[in-house]
């Protein structure tokens, strides 16, 4: 009696955990196709675009594939690098995040072709679509990094720095950011001889979104707790 009862109270602690995996995935996936749709409402505001997609949606502007294909390609490159920083210790688990950037870079596509028929007249219009842009985009985020499952290719590769190199992960966060907002603004003067793509925006997403979720973390607290791993 007392065997079939553990074994059945087993197997009621396996579907539970099973349950509670396929939710903290799907809260990631969830929190993955905001991020593409803050990122589509950042670019569509005119102002530039956020940091993490300022180099593909400026060659995106020079060449025909689209910003979500430009986005895939330059998201594989970090997931590469991951890869050749780590070695041995790259989890294989984190090749999922193959997956992850196909969702990723076709939402975006999909955002900026329901957001085309829209367009903000002024600056005033402008600065209300990036706002809107940084908030779902930091909401986005919030949802997609309190699973605690994957990491998306960008947040990967800064992660693989930060421990190669023993610096602390935000500011190497920001290093990143900067670099690659600059390699943007070069690119941008090289193709157009101005500044396309990159602009205040740019700037206020980088320091905006990070504020945003923080704020996300003190306002809906029960989010992140209900889907904390649970101990076996």
């Amino acid at each position: 009696m007392g065997c079939r009862l553990f074994i059945k109270i087993q197997k009621k602690s396996v579907i539970f955990l099973q349950q509670h995996l396929v939710r903290r995935y799907s809260f990631f996936l969830l929190g993955v196709i905001i991020n593409s749709f803050g990122i589509a409402l950042i670019t569509k505001a005119a102002l530039g675009t956020s940091p993490i997609s300022s180099v593909p949606y400026v060659f995106s502007l020079r060449f025909t594939p689209t910003l979500g294909q430009f986005t895939f390609f330059v998201n594989f490159l970090f997931i590469v690098g991951q890869i050749v920083l780590l070695r041995r210790e790259f989890q294989k688990i984190q090749l999922l995040q193959i997956g992850v950037n196909v969702l990723f870079s076709s939402i975006i596509d999909v955002s900026m072709n329901l957001l085309s028929p829209f367009a903000p007249q002024g600056f005033g219009q402008e600065l209300l679509w990036l706002l809107a842009g940084c908030a779902v985009l930091a909401f986005g985020i919030y949802v997609e990094v309190s699973p605690k499952v994957l990491m998306v290719p960008g947040e990967g590769l800064v992660s693989a720095l930060a421990r190669v190199s023993g610096i602390e992960f935000g500011s190497v966060k920001v290093a990143f950011d900067v670099t690659l907002m600059s390699l943007a603004a070069v690119c941008s003067l090289l193709f157009f001889h101005g500044l396309q793509g990159v602009g205040l925006g740019t700037l206020i997403s980088a320091v905006l979104v990070g504020l945003i979720v923080q704020l996300y973390r003190r306002l809906f607290p029960g989010i992140a707790r209900h889907l904390e791993p649970q101990a076996v």
